[in-house]
């Protein structure tokens, strides 16, 4: 019984649980700023849906992984950073492909039935980003398998953009605001792509993955967090100035951690770097999460 809660919370990523629900609500908080509004209860909603999405969204990753995932050669840095017990549970059999898809579809089927709290046509929105974040997921994990240009990573990872914005289409639906909103978390979510896979090029190149350093190698990696990086920062100096003095302090802040984050891996261009660079990457969004809530209040 211990072993199995454990996996399940391997499945999970649980020590993760707060971060998805906070990258949510930054979107929620952005909308309430900008259009002068509250509401209690659409915050509620927000954490849940937050939270079991996005988990379903992990879960949904180790389904479509489970048999690829066997090739795995290195468990001990970046399998024990995003899983507290640093294991794979499907591919190690700890729990079974039905008993991952029970809690996929177990999750979906509570998303969904939070999102249509919201009224029409919002409710659709969401679950029409809802659905095609899952797509755009199993693209990117199938995709980057057999690839020489990086459509995977470039296509896939909208996914990522696309759950903080659906925060904001919750409350305000599709505006400008919500384009510079993605405009600002697409770049980032390419870098930090980057960095993990720079991380876990030992698995990716047992696997035989298609992944941005078995595309360029490691100098060429770091580069492209370079760029993206540089791409973030651009769009956030733009993205800030609706959002006022109190985010801007707390983005200022994640400008230097990204920095740092980068003069590690350009100096290393190893795995080892990236992951010394991937927590200061996960640091600085929960930074900007929060920056964007504290602005509402301050």
């Amino acid at each position: 019984m211990k072993a199995q809660l454990k996996a399940y919370l391997d499945l999970t990523r649980i020590h993760f649980f707060f971060v998805w629900p906070t990258l949510f609500c930054a979107g929620v908080f952005l909308a309430f700023q900008l259009n002068a509004i509250f509401s209690w209860s659409v915050i509620v909603k927000a954490i849940l849906i937050g939270l079991t999405g996005f988990e379903a969204g992990l879960v949904l990753n180790d389904i479509v992984d489970h048999d690829i995932d066997k090739k795995e050669v290195e468990t001990d840095k970046l399998t024990k950073y995003w899983r507290v017990f640093g294991q794979r549970p499907l591919s190690e059999g700890l729990l079974s492909y039905k008993q991952a898809l029970i809690v996929f579809f177990g999750l979906v089927a509570v998303t969904t039935v939070l999102i249509f709290t919201f009224p029409f046509p919002t409710s659709i929105y969401l679950v029409s980003i809802m659905a095609l974040c899952y797509g755009l997921e199993v693209f990117y994990q199938i995709k980057k398998r057999n690839q020489s240009f990086p459509f995977a990573q470039l296509i896939g990872r909208i996914d990522f953009t696309m759950f903080p914005m659906a925060g904001y289409i919750a409350v305000a639906g599709f505006d400008f605001n919500a384009l510079l909103f993605a405009l600002f978390f697409y770049p980032l979510a390419q870098a930090h792509l980057g960095v993990n896979d720079m991380a876990d090029v030992s698995n990716d190149k047992a696997k035989n993955m298609k992944t941005i350093p078995l595309l360029y190698e490691m100098k060429g990696t770091s580069y492209w967090i370079l760029l993206f990086s540089a791409l973030h920062i651009g769009a956030a100096i733009v993205f800030v100035s609706v959002l006022g003095t109190t985010a801007l302090i707390g983005f200022s802040i994640s400008f230097v951690l990204l920095s740092l984050a980068n003069y590690k891996i350009l100096t290393g261009k190893t795995a080892e770097s990236a992951m010394k660079a991937l927590p200061l990457f996960h640091v600085s969004m929960l930074i900007y999460a929060i920056s964007i809530i504290a602005a509402y209040f301050l």
